[in-house]
């Protein structure tokens, strides 16, 4: 994080901008909104700024900029076209621990204004950090459209209600209870414009005994290969609630980070021969933390029903009396076969696909390789990449061509992924050339001839 994103309050502090033309107007109009004591520094000023002199809503000291006039100030913005005027200004600020901004200047700056939603109490602010203003605009113009003009009733609302609840409810018990009238029926009353009765509704559900929430909750949620453009919204609505979050290692980082930031990370993640936790103290783990009244988020690479265990942890949250919810994911099979541009279907070439996991419970990988060497089939499997020698060989004993097209990915849908093809009979070669590591996936079938037309990610990318 290159800056620290925070919110100033500037109401009646004296405030400066330097620079009297159209850029110079638009901060201090955002100046003034923030309730700033404003003076500029210029040799003249536009029309605008003219105006606001005229109404007394600024001060204008004529001249060029003079290190005497932050004497007293808070914050400066320059905002002048010339470039040692500019360097100045930031020069005296910095030696005067002065926050300054410089316009389209981030190097100049200890601070740079955000692209900004506002919503009455409500502020969104997004920022490049000041390598793409544009960006950052397009990005707001997004947000405008999800974010209604009422919410900033509703966070008045809430406003008037925080001591009031803050004194019937201990922390986890608050949370819940904002997430549930934030998002109810209380939340439509704002919306629809029926303010009062929303008062009243929330004064009503404050004198409910019944919403003492004691008890807790496990969700089961696939968090799919990597990307975290793949996750669903429940998802990210279940782990913006969560107050534990127990993840594997299959979970990239960029997922990890749209967790609610406060919530306890516990890592549970397995390698071959390496578990960080059994997984009966998984299951175990995930009851005593509802037990506890927390809602858990149990974060699975993929889909957690898919090689994912998810069914043994549910198993065992059914046998305690646990609530749970399973959030499906999008699978690795699906995620990086799509990333890699090999459909695992096509009428010309498989109509049937096969996920098979790579070694079995004792480790072994005993599988039913006849079933598994058909023509016109995809096969996809998981954790193979110990076995590829033997899955090769298996298959071709078992009456698949040698020349069987074959790929197998690494860090499928992430930045970082590589697609590495070639057949049943070169593939293990590949491997032991390729420097590959785990998390990969192997895909074998005649789909996988289709890469060289279909590769869009690696095009955009």
């Amino acid at each position: 994080m290159d800056y620290l994103p925070i919110f100033l309050d500037i109401r009646g502090q004296p405030c400066l901008v330097v620079g009297g033309g159209e850029v110079a107007a638009r901060k201090a109009a955002l100046l003034l909104r923030a309730g700033a004591r404003l003076a500029i520094r210029a040799p003249s000023l536009c029309a605008d700024l003219e105006e606001d002199l005229a109404a007394g809503r600024i001060a204008h000291h004529a001249g060029i900029f003079q290190e005497g006039d932050l004497v007293g100030i808070s914050l400066v913005i320059a905002a002048t076209d010339d470039e040692e005027v500019n360097r100045s200004v930031a020069a005296a600020a910095r030696s005067r621990r002065i926050p300054v901004n410089v316009v389209d200047v981030p190097a100049l700056c200890s601070f740079i204004m955000p692209s900004i939603v506002e919503r009455g109490p409500v502020i969104v602010a997004v920022s490049s950090g000041g390598n793409s203003p544009v960006l950052a605009r397009l990005l707001r113009a997004r947000l405008e459209t999800l974010i209604p003009s009422s919410y900033g009733r509703l966070a008045a609302l809430a406003g008037v209600f925080r001591e009031r609840v803050k004194a019937r409810f201990a922390p986890a018990e608050r949370r819940r209870f904002w997430e549930r009238t934030l998002q109810g029926p209380i939340a439509e009353l704002v919306f629809s414009g029926r303010e009062e009765a929303a008062r009243n509704a929330m004064q009503a559900a404050l004198d409910d005994n019944r919403l003492a929430f004691t008890g807790g909750e496990v969700a089961l949620i696939g968090a799919g290969p990597g990307d975290p453009d793949l996750l669903t919204f429940r998802a990210l609505r279940l782990m913006q609630q969560a107050d534990v979050v127990v993840y594997d290692r299959l979970v990239s980082k960029p997922v990890l980070e749209l967790v609610r930031r406060d919530a306890q990370f516990i890592y549970a993640g397995k390698e071959r021969a390496k578990h960080a936790l059994p997984q009966e103290d998984i299951n175990h783990l995930l009851v005593r933390l509802a037990k506890e009244g927390k809602r858990v988020v149990r974060l699975k690479g993929g889909d957690p029903f898919i090689f994912g265990r998810g069914g043994e942890e549910i198993d065992t949250l059914a046998a305690e009396g646990i609530p749970f919810q399973v959030v499906p994911g999008i699978t690795a099979a699906s995620g990086c076969a799509v990333y890699a541009g090999i459909p695992l279907t096509h009428r010309d070439y498989s109509q049937s696909v096969v996920f098979v996991t790579g070694h079995l419970k004792d480790g072994s990988m005993d599988l039913n390789w006849p079933a598994l060497a058909q023509s016109r089939q995809t096969l996809v499997f998981y954790m193979g990449l110990l076995g590829v020698e033997i899955l090769c060989r298996e298959l071709i004993a078992n009456g698949l061509p040698a020349e069987t097209p074959a790929a197998l990915i690494q860090q499928g849908t992430m930045p970082e992924q590589r697609v590495l093809v070639g057949t049943l009979e070169t593939l293990p070669g590949i491997l032991r050339t390729g420097n590959v590591k785990a998390p990969t996936l192997i895909i074998v079938g005649e789909v996988v001839r289709l890469r060289e037309r279909l590769k869009w990610f690696e095009t955009a990318a």
